[in-house]
């Protein structure tokens, strides 16, 4: 469903709208309810959380939105159209760089990948990996290295600016810095904030740690058992949870943690 802007009095999309969408798996002992029954709709420049215990359902439902997953009901609309799976405007960060980087192939073209769909010539792809590894504090001049040569904290910088390389609307990060040493992780985070300020982006960020999507977001969801149970403004569902199992949450976050972001 659109809405009318009320300073420019156009009709503004949202960048996602999810109707009902349930998601089951097969398993041994029986049928699992990965994602059950989840509507939801994300606005342009939205910055939204997803948090969650393990096994909420939270990672399956920004695969589904991502276009990795295909829905087993429901329906997905991305800017005001149903979608058919992957889509050039939406790019994802994962939990853990090793997984998602090549190991076999140079840092350069593994962030220059996205854009061979892109209308640019090599000097074009060749100018945009130096912009993007630049945004996220690399050294361009380190393109030409492997994944092993870099750090964890850096190798998920290189994923980030894969991520950032074809100009997308929307950025996924899921658990983006949960693999990663504590003395990196609000170094990431501040990369990933400041790139999705600096360049409009909407964002949609998963989690298990209520502090960080506190420190990142300004809206938020809470998935249980693949159900959304509470949602609303970040600073309200901190503050003043309404279902015990957000309360939970919220008394599980060390007072201290929040010094760290």
């Amino acid at each position: 469903m659109s809405e009318l802007d009320e300073q420019t009095h156009r009709i503004v999309l949202p960048d996602f709208e999810l109707h009902d969408v349930t998601k089951l798996f097969g398993h041994r002992a029986g049928v699992v309810r990965a994602v059950d029954g989840v509507s939801l709709r994300v606005n342009p420049g939205q910055r939204l959380g997803i948090v969650g215990e393990s096994g909420s359902g939270k990672s399956t439902l920004v695969r589904l939105m991502a276009g990795l997953l295909t829905p087993t009901s429901g329906q997905i609309d991305f800017q005001g159209h149903p979608s058919t799976g992957l889509h050039q405007q939406v790019s994802m960060v994962f939990q853990d760089p090793r997984s998602s980087l090549d190991p076999r192939m140079l840092v350069g073209r593994t962030i220059a990948e996205p854009l061979l769909r892109l209308p640019l010539d090599r000097a074009g792809r060749v100018a945009r990996v130096a912009e993007v590894m630049t945004a996220v504090g690399l050294d361009p001049a380190t393109a030409d290295r492997y994944p092993h040569e870099f750090s964890g904290g850096q190798r998920q910088r290189v994923a980030i600016a894969r991520a950032l390389a074809p100009r997308p609307r929307v950025l996924i990060a899921d658990e983006a810095t949960s693999a990663l040493d504590v003395s990196v992780r609000a170094h990431i985070l501040n990369i990933i904030v400041d790139l999705v300020r600096d360049n409009g982006l909407t964002l949609v960020f998963v989690s298990h740690d209520l502090a960080v999507v506190r420190h990142v977001c300004d809206q938020v969801i809470v998935m249980r058992a693949g159900k959304v149970v509470e949602r609303g403004p970040v600073e309200q569902v901190y503050s003043d949870p309404q279902q015990a199992y957000t309360r939970e949450l919220v008394a599980a976050i060390p007072r201290i943690a929040m010094g760290n972001y």
